[in-house]
């Protein structure tokens, strides 16, 4: 009598992209290899633009296949990956994001019990640079249903592209990264995905996200204010239908970029105390390039802005008037 035959471990292609990183990467690399079991193998794809040639030796210690991209972006790095990707299924991780354990064989479970899924998100947790959590899990709990999932999605609901599992088969036809979209371009995919396909939201913990310190990367928030806002109207104007009034729009436009305004409320006010004034006139301006009347009005009434603003006029007053006289 013949043994039955034991279950082939189910094949999971894992695109990391990443740039100049390495440290980073190799923690990232670790969490995915850590999942590994009888049931449940994976192929992890390194897209890499960077050139930093720890990078290859990097991916090489975790047997990684490592691809190099010719253009610049996450989006790129992630093409490649998609690419080359033979599993079953395909998932993502960021270079600077760790897997928590027991992430993704949840996910292989609810795909295997909705059939009518072709891809799902899952839950992050933000962490600071030394990995600790600050934050509850996100998102908490997204609409069900394929409309409120789409409309959340166009409102402010941006799922980790860590949190992701796909059929590969969906892929087919369906479309890469934009590269074009130096920043954004997860969420563009994601939403395109929303849009044509069939998603799906798990309520599991999966995915560390790793944020940087509050108020450092101005110049980073600034060009993503720009893609984001392209992306919106991207996805948004042909999804007009999912909008009750135009109000609605307009809601959910300020509901997507309302993290960027308060990102510069706080290293405005963040920087005036520490008496950088350029830096908080920066922020400012910025918070302006979000949202105008807002600001403007955040100015006139009683709001941190305001006091910011008054804070900074007081101390260009009392500079002017201790300056000593030209000669």
């Amino acid at each position: 009598m013949s043994k039955p035959s034991m279950p082939q471990p189910r094949r999971v292609s894992v695109v990391v992209p990443t740039a100049d990183r390495p440290a980073l990467l190799e923690d990232a690399l670790a969490s995915i290899r850590a999942l590994e079991g009888p049931e449940m193998t994976f192929e992890i794809l390194v897209g890499d633009n960077g050139t930093d040639p720890e990078t290859r030796a990097v991916a090489a210690r975790f047997g990684a296949r490592y691809l190099p991209a010719d253009r610049p972006g996450a989006g790129a790095a992630r093409n490649v990956g998609l690419a080359a990707a033979t599993g079953e299924f395909v998932a993502f991780l960021d270079d600077d994001d760790i897997w928590r354990p027991g992430h993704i064989a949840p996910l292989i479970a609810a795909l295997d019990s909705h059939p009518e899924w072709d891809a799902l998100i899952s839950q992050a947790i933000y962490t600071d640079t030394e990995r600790r959590v600050i934050g509850d899990p996100w998102p908490a709990e997204p609409p069900a249903g394929a409309v409120p999932l789409l409309r959340a999605m166009l409102s402010g609901l941006f799922p980790q592209i860590g949190t992701v599992l796909v059929r590969r088969d969906a892929l087919a036809g369906y479309g890469t990264f934009d590269e074009a979209l130096i920043a954004g371009q997860d969420l563009d995919w994601l939403l395109r995905f929303a849009r044509r396909r069939r998603l799906g939201h798990v309520h599991v913990l999966g995915t560390f996200v790793r944020t940087r310190p509050q108020g450092s990367f101005d110049a980073l928030q600034r060009m993503r204010v720009r893609y984001d806002r392209k992306v919106f109207y991207r996805h948004a104007i042909p999804e007009w239908r999912v909008w009750r009034s135009p109000g609605d729009f307009y809601r959910a436009q300020s509901m997507m970029l309302w993290h960027f305004f308060s990102y510069f409320e706080t290293a405005a006010a963040t920087r005036a105390v520490n008496g950088d004034r350029s830096g908080a006139w920066g922020a400012i301006r910025a918070m302006f390039g979000v949202f105008p009347v807002r600001s403007l009005v955040h100015v006139v009434a009683d709001r941190p802005l305001r006091r910011t603003v008054l804070q900074l006029l007081r101390r260009s007053g009392r500079a002017t008037l201790s300056a000593p006289p030209s000669r």
